[in-house]
């Protein structure tokens, strides 16, 4: 049996593991846990009512968080020409073309998201096998191939995260740091579930989020409530 350390055991006891949380409550509790020597990250993990087997039940997308994520993000641009030098004005790390697709080629993967403009991707698409299981591959269907590539890095790095379920029909996905005040924690969660909800695929009957959990990277987790409204504005 694992042993947890006192600290994990101590915040352990704050959680009600019959319980169900609401989001404010869940945040309210993360604030709670004791403190540990680095700011640790929030998670959120789904599980979600689909069949990942169906290519029409595959769930992926974008989130703006409306407080970021915490972290420093580090975008690489496949672009050319104007393109490439506002890449560099928007606050790209990495700018080029072939130059880049070779130094990935070799094994370089020192950046966290990967943005690319149409007229490259005959040449990156070629990366699949190095980008692709890393989870890095630029998609149309997550805003990273674009012609504003410029939007894509400022997006990016105001706080935009790509969510993807695995093959198991789980996700999993940053929502912020525990230093984070509760309000923002609670606007960021809230963003990505309402966002997960209008994410459902047409064919997926049945209850699509069947378990939302949060958790710090260091903590137990706290189950949230699943039957969640979608924001409707009109």
């Amino acid at each position: 049996m694992k042993k947890h350390s006192k600290r994990y055991e101590q915040a352990k006891k704050l959680v009600d593991e019959n319980k169900v949380y609401s989001l404010s409550e869940a945040m309210a509790l993360v604030k709670k846990f004791p403190a540990t020597k680095f700011d640790e990250t929030v998670h959120l993990a789904v599980k979600l009512g689909v069949d990942p087997k169906q290519s029409d039940q595959q769930v992926r997308g974008t989130v703006a968080l409306p407080h970021g994520t915490g972290k420093k993000v580090r975008v690489l641009v496949f672009t050319k020409g104007e393109g490439a030098k506002l890449a560099k004005d928007a606050g790209a790390d990495y700018v080029g073309f072939e130059d880049l697709i070779e130094k990935v080629n070799t094994g370089w993967c020192d950046f966290d998201v990967v943005v690319a403009s149409p007229e490259t991707m005959r040449e990156v698409g070629k990366l699949g096998k190095v980008l692709g299981p890393k989870g890095l591959m630029p998609s149309p269907k997550t805003g990273t191939v674009t012609p504003d590539v410029e939007k894509a890095v400022r997006e990016v790095k105001a706080g935009r995260v790509e969510f993807k379920m695995d093959k198991s029909g789980n996700l999993h996905l940053p929502i912020g740091k525990v230093s984070f005040g509760e309000k923002a924690l609670t606007e960021n969660l809230s963003s990505v579930l309402d966002a997960l909800a209008r994410s459902k695929p047409s064919t997926s009957k049945g209850e699509f989020m069947q378990s939302c959990t949060v958790s710090t990277a260091m903590g137990p987790g706290i189950r949230l409530q699943t039957k969640l409204e979608v924001t409707d504005e009109t």
